[in-house]
Formats: structure tokens, C-alpha cells, sequence
């Protein structure tokens, strides 16, 4: 029988273990950008073209490389990181297993320009599919320039699989973020097809985060310190009322380095046990500082995933950091009973005004009998509806049920009371609309009724393209992050068509000239914020239709709340639009609009023993 096992070319076998380092044009963005940290550069520029599908070009003013090194880097586990095994339980570098450049020369076309200090002139070398294609000297400023053209060229089934560019920039972006938080002191810039998208200077760990994420968390942000002989926490929390509906601002680092732990991330989540919404996550950005014998990072190629030698310990500190953070920054009211709270004014100066001083009063019926069986309803305030008085309420009275009242004309004080026909719809505990029907009596959500009218109004909007907007005498200017911009330039469409009037200044910037007419007196910025957040949602779990996200979105931060009080005409218009709806007994989020009590129950009821 012949043999069957055999050795792989090096060229197949470095786009094998390819596969596993660089999976998109992120991985290789994430590896160029470590080696620029490692070799002490105090600025390093990101140049991508078709979101690194083209170009990847990386660089940087650090120590730069020898001719020598500059030809074996390409070589697969040539390292100047690490000699010997117990070097893995010491590294403080970000890179150590020599694969990256190797690994990105296996499927791309490499350019490499490098010069030390020490050197007159540097050098050039092109690298093409694992093969040294050219290598001569070129003047240059000290440092490196790491060049990738064309990722997965000789690999177009892997290059097939890529997602759309809108879709890789996110994930570029995203790896530019990791690198950079933690790395306050170095300057970095970021361009991408000819566009400045980030420019961070150097400064501290607060300003990194307002550079990469919006001025506006400079209010947001709450301060987390603590150490101890085993483990040091720093960094910054994102205050509880600031909580999304995606796990967004999220960054855990060890020693720097980007990682993800989702037992620690169950810390900081404990902490802020019932200070959020339960759909909702907290933010952070903290880096944990241990010993690096005390952790291994050589698990995955990725180099995110880290063990703890003692995680528990870690967990406790942790979740005490945060708990302690909050707890420092509360910004509740304090009171002290020691000392007289100084309000801001003299109690020994009287207050004046024109305003005459009148004693407050209550009403008193002076006709009120308990024992009468015909009680009045006076006129409310809610749009010519009746009411009972308060203090007159009885379960058992069927005419507060059903609407009814007697023609018959009741006197007070001599003069008869104008007779009037009753409402036939009830507002009970400000969040249901009762009102007759043949068989029963119906029960309305009021929230869930009017969430279901305004959802097939805005769903039918954009499908006609028949919003109406209302034209803003003030625009609203906000800005979003790089990743949350393109995402929400998706959305725009869908968004002109039902009402708003948006207008992109900037990569990052929008503009709302006009909103929806059914808006009203709502906060726009915060309806769009929370529009895209859902958005993304269902973009990544749910896969939702991009329409039915904004008009769900939508309709829930629109329709009426409970509890609210509703006019007659405000509760009869919700129930004809509800049942004039294409479904009508089920809200956008499946839960029930209404029930109906039927006769047979209520009479089965009344006749309980």
C-alpha cells in the first residue's frame, strides 16, 4: 500500500495558517498597527483604500529594521519578541508569534520600506505571495512603511466570502478603535479613500475617548481607579442614564491589549443591577493591569482571549472598582442635618409680590348624599366627557361601566341641570379604554392600540414615500462615531421618507432640518440615537427588514404612554384607527391590543356564591 501522508508546500501551507491569522482586511489592519506600537512609534497613520481591500498602508516613526531583519520578518515564527518558551509568561509586547507579516505576505502584495537611526538610507523590499519579488535601498525618514495591496489575490474564494465595503470599514474601523484607546500618548490618524476620518493627538485616556467617540462623553464618562498588590484597574465608566441597547462602547484590556472575557464583562453588568434597564448594557473602557506571569495570552492566533490565573480574584475587584465608581460620582442631592442648607436667599428678607396672597380652598358639593341611588356625573375637563366624582365612585354602579346616564333632569339650588348624552368610552387607571360592544364590554390597551395605528402609518409611509415633515426654524446638529455614521447613512432613505429632513455635513456629522409632523414636541436627536440603536438590533440579531426596524422604532417612542389622561376624542379616534388597521389584535411586538368580556362572563361572575 502506497504512503498517503505528505508534506505541504510552504505556499499552501502559509495561506492555511493564513486563514487563521487574517480573516478580513481588520485582522491585518490589527497586526500592522500592533508591530508599529511595538517598535516605539509615537505616531503611526492608517491609509485604507476599499476599506483595505486595495491598500493597507501603515505608517509609523518608530526604531525601523535592519536590511537583514527587514527580509527574515516575512519568514513564518521569526520573532524579535520573544528566544525561549518561558519568554511567553513575561511578554509585555503585543505581538510574540512571528506570524503576521508572514501570514499577510502569503496573501497579498507586500511593499515594505524601513530605516534605523542609525542608517543613511533604508531599505525596500516587495513581497508577493510568500516570494521576495525585489529588494533595494530607498531614502526615507526613519521608521516603517508597511504597504499591502490586494488582500486575498491568489485566494479569490476567500476574497468572495468578504463582506460588503460599507461592512469591512466597520470592522476597520472597530480594530483602529482597540489599538488606539489604550495608547493615549501616541498620535494616530486614520484616512480612508482619500478622507481624514479620524486624527487623535496625543493626550490622555479622557480625551482618546472623546476623540474616537463625540465630544459629548466628557459628561458621560465616570472615573475608575483602584489598586492592589495583585491587579490595578483604571480607566472609565459610562453613567447608568448613558446605558444603549448594543453592546457598543464596551473595551476590556489587559496590559493593553484588547480583550474579550464575558465572566468579567458579568462584573461590571452586576454592578449596575438595577440602575439600568434590563435590555440595556453599560458601557466601559477599562484596562486591567496584572502580572504577565500571571496570565495566558497564547490561546488563540487573535490574541483575545487571555486565562487568568485567578479570575475570581480579578471578578471581585473588578465588580468593587465599579461599584466604587458609582457610588463616588453619584450625583443624587446630598443633604447635611448638622448644618442649615444655604437655598440662596436671605430668610430674613420678605419675599414680595404683586400677586395677592389667596388662601387655597376645596370645593365642596353641598348637594353630596351618600345614600342616594341616582347619582349626577359632572362635566370633565377631558373634551366634554363625563366623570363620577371621585368620592362618589362605586364598582357596582353599571352606568360608570357602560357610558349611561338617566334623561331624568336633577334640580340643584332650584334650577334644572341640562340634560346631555353620556360617553360611551371610560379611561380606567390611565391606561385602558373601556367602551360597549355587542357581545361584552372591550378592553383597550391604550399604548399598544395607538403603537399599532402609528406603526402601519409610518410602514405605509414609506412604502408610498408620503411623510410630511415640519420644518425646524432651528436645525439640530449631532454627531456620531465612524461606525454608528455609516450605519445610520443607511437608514437615511427610510428616514426621509417618513418625515425627516437630514443633511450630512461631515463623515460624522448630521444635520435635521426637518422632522416627522407626528413628532410634536419630541426630541428628535434622541429618537434618531434611539432609532439607530434598535436599528443595529435588529441589523445583527434579528435581521429584521430595514423598514419594519424604523417604523417599529417609531411607533413605540410615539405612541401615547400609560399612564396618560386621553380625551373623549382622543380615546374614540384610537379605537376606530385601531380596528380600521390591518391587524388590529396584536401590537408590532406580538402582545395583545385588547380583550373582550363577554356578557355570559360577567353575569357568571355576579352570580358566583
Amino acid at each position: 500500500m502506497l504512503d498517503v501522508i505528505k508534506l505541504l508546500p510552504d505556499s499552501v501551507a502559509n495561506q492555511i495558517a493564513a486563514g487563521e491569522v487574517i480573516q478580513r482586511p481588520a485582522s491585518a489592519v490589527k497586526e500592522l498597527m500592533e508591530n508599529a506600537l511595538d517598535a516605539g512609534a509615537t505616531q503611526i497613520d492608517l491609509v485604507v483604500k476599499d476599506a483595505g481591500k486595495a491598500l493597507i498602508m501603515v505608517v509609523d516613526n518608530g526604531c525601523g529594521m535592519s536590511e537583514t531583519d527587514a527580509r527574515l520578518c516575512f519568514e513564518r515564527h521569526a520573532t524579535s519578541k520573544i528566544s525561549k518558551a518561558e519568554d511567553l509568561f513575561t511578554i509585555r509586547t503585543m505581538g510574540f508569534r512571528g506570524e503576521a507579516l508572514a501570514s499577510i505576505a502569503a496573501i497579498a502584495q507586500v511593499e515594505l520600506k524601513t530605516r534605523r537611526k542609525e542608517d543613511e538610507v533604508g531599505v525596500k523590499i516587495v513581497n508577493e505571495g510568500s516570494v521576495v519579488k525585489e529588494q533595494t535601498l530607498a531614502p526615507m525618514a526613519v521608521g516603517t512603511t508597511m504597504t499591502v495591496k490586494n488582500l486575498f489575490f491568489n485566494v479569490p474564494a476567500r476574497r468572495n466570502f468578504l463582506k460588503s465595503p460599507a461592512a469591512e470599514m466597520r470592522h476597520v474601523v472597530e480594530e483602529f478603535t482597540r489599538v488606539t484607546l489604550m495608547h493615549p500618548q501616541i498620535g494616530f490618524t486614520l484616512t480612508s479613500d482619500g478622507k481624514e476620518l479620524y486624527h487623535l493627538y496625543p493626550g490622555n485616556l479622557k480625551q482618546r475617548i472623546m476623540g474616537l467617540f463625540g465630544n459629548s462623553y466628557d459628561e458621560k464618562l465616570l472615573p475608575v481607579n483602584q489598586d492592589t498588590d495583585r491587579v490595578s484597574i483604571h480607566g472609565y465608566i459610562v453613567k447608568a442614564e448613558c446605558a444603549k441597547k448594543t453592546r457598543g462602547e464596551q473595551y476590556f484590556f489587559v496590559n493593553n491589549r484588547f480583550i474579550k472575557h464575558p465572566y468579567l464583562h458579568h462584573a461590571i453588568e452586576n454592578a449596575f443591577m438595577e440602575m439600568i434597564p434590563k435590555d440595556s448594557f453599560p458601557g466601559y473602557f477599562l484596562n486591567i493591569e496584572v502580572d504577565p506571569k500571571d496570565i495566558d495570552i497564547n490561546i488563540h492566533p487573535t490574541k483575545t482571549e487571555v486565562n487568568f490565573l485567578d479570575v475570581k480574584l480579578i471578578y471581585a475587584i473588578l465588580h468593587a472598582a465599579v461599584r466604587k465608581a458609582i457610588g463616588q460620582n453619584n450625583l443624587s442631592p446630598m443633604i447635611d442635618f448638622e448644618e442649615p442648607a444655604n437655598l440662596g436667599f436671605d430668610f430674613g428678607e420678605v419675599v414680595k409680590s404683586s400677586n395677592p396672597i389667596v388662601q387655597p380652598t376645596v370645593p365642596i358639593d353641598p348637594t353630596y348624599n351618600p345614600f342616594r341611588q341616582n347619582r349626577e356625573f359632572n362635566k370633565s375637563s377631558f373634551g366634554g366627557g363625563y366623570v363620577a366624582h371621585e368620592h362618589k365612585s362605586d364598582p357596582g354602579d353599571w352606568r360608570l361601566l357602560y357610558g349611561e346616564r338617566t334623561d331624568t333632569e336633577e334640580h340643584t339650588e332650584g334650577k334644572p341641570v341640562e340634560s346631555e348624552q353620556k360617553s360611551h368610552y371610560l379611561q380606567l387607571n390611565q391606561s385602558y379604554i373601556i367602551t360597549t360592544v355587542k357581545s361584552g364590554v372591550l378592553v383597550i390597551d391604550q399604548h399598544l392600540a395607538h403603537y399599532r395605528i402609528l406603526f402601519e402609518k409610518f410602514l405605509k409611509e414609506m412604502e408610498s414615500h408620503t411623510g410630511h415633515s415640519q420644518q425646524e426654524l432651528f436645525p439640530h446638529p449631532f454627531t456620531l462615531n465612524v461606525n454608528d455614521a455609516s450605519i445610520f447613512h443607511e437608514m437615511l432613505p427610510e428616514l426621509q421618507e417618513v418625515g425627516f429632513v437630514l443633511e450630512q455635513v461631515n463623515p460624522t456629522t448630521f444635520v435635521i432640518n426637518g422632522i416627522p409632523a407626528d413628532l410634536g414636541d419630541g426630541d428628535p436627536v434622541a429618537l434618531l440615537e434611539k432609532m439607530l440603536d434598535n436599528y443595529k438590533i435588529n441589523r445583527t440579531d434579528l435581521q429584521l427588514e430595514r423598514k419594519l426596524g424604523i417604523a417599529k422604532t417609531m411607533a413605540a417612542q410615539l405612541a401615547v404612554k400609560s399612564p396618560s389622561t386621553l380625551t373623549e376624542l382622543e380615546m374614540r379616534n384610537i379605537v376606530d384607527q385601531l380596528f380600521g388597521c390591518t391587524v388590529a389584535e396584536v401590537a408590532p411586538d406580538g402582545k395583545k391590543v385588547y380583550v373582550i368580556v363577554s356578557m355570559d362572563e360577567i353575569m357568571n361572575k355576579l352570580n358566583e356564591k
